[in-house]
């Protein structure tokens, strides 16, 4: 049983917006950082927007800064992310996981628990 289930992907156009949806099935998360990632063909993968289930507390990329918002429904255990206002460059492959560490600094989120296994979002010009 794969324990973060992604859902919630597909195309739109640029300037649409998709709700992504990361369910923990089998598996209940405690107090940590849940995360969604994205890896684009030939790049690496990027923490795009933490969230510590804790307080709610929130990282973002500067890259989604303003456009998307991470949330949470505890009694769900369920992480969001809303993408708002997509452009072309934000087609990936998007992944969520759990016992993230995110960093302000630009470098590297770690994983430490568990990956989903991804779904993909597509924008059209």
């Amino acid at each position: 049983q794969v324990p973060l289930v992604e859902s919630g992907g597909g195309s739109v156009q640029a300037g649409g917006s998709l709700r992504l949806s990361c369910a923990a099935s089998g598996y209940t998360y405690s107090q940590n950082f849940m995360a969604w990632f994205r890896q684009a063909p030939g790049k690496e993968r990027e923490g795009v927007a933490a969230i510590y289930t804790g307080d709610g507390s929130t990282y973002y990329a500067d890259s989604v800064k303003g456009r998307f918002t991470i949330s949470q429904d505890n009694a769900k255990n369920t992480v969001y992310l809303q993408m708002n206002s997509l452009k072309p460059e934000d087609t990936a492959m998007y992944y969520c996981a759990s016992e993230v560490l995110p960093t302000t600094d630009g470098s590297r989120w770690r994983v430490l628990g568990y990956w989903g296994q991804g779904t993909q979002v597509t924008v059209s010009p």
